[in-house]
């Protein structure tokens, strides 16, 4: 890829990449914090990562208080590439709550929607031309 990938992360992505250091998901966001690839995000999304990252059984696995989740927040907001939703797509998915990914990811014009349910956004991604990548998968193809 010579141009930057532009990518939605579903929200399962960004909480495993809060749980694990380790994990590719976690290589994406510092590939996000170093310019190397592109997020994009809702504003419907990003208070999806809000909501989840704060909830108590994750904050429990991150170890991160409440403010330094706001502060995490803060600084991945300043990164994404805002994305509008001119168009409502839906119904495109078996489960509702994933179409606001889908939307970000169409209206984004994204390369690629980086999730762990593959299999959820696979025929709907082939209608848009979005691959559906999981963190390794996209992670196998942008770095040598």
């Amino acid at each position: 890829m010579s141009k930057l990938p532009r990518v939605v992360l579903d929200t399962s992505v960004t909480v495993a990449a809060l749980r694990s250091r380790l994990g590719a998901s976690n290589r994406l966001l510092r590939m996000v914090a170093n310019r190397e690839i592109i997020a994009l995000a809702t504003p419907a999304l990003f208070l999806e990562y809000e909501d989840l990252l704060k909830r108590a059984e994750h904050r429990l696995v991150h170890g991160l208080s409440l403010v330094e989740v706001d502060e995490f927040l803060a600084e991945l907001a300043g990164l994404i590439e805002p994305v509008e939703s001119h168009f409502q797509w839906r119904p495109q998915l078996r489960d509702p709550s994933d179409e606001m990914v889908l939307e970000a990811a169409v209206n984004g014009l994204a390369d690629a929607l980086i999730t762990f349910n593959v299999s959820d956004f696979a025929e709907a991604g082939k209608r848009f031309g979005i691959p559906s990548l999981t963190p390794s998968d996209l992670l196998k193809r942008v770095t040598p």
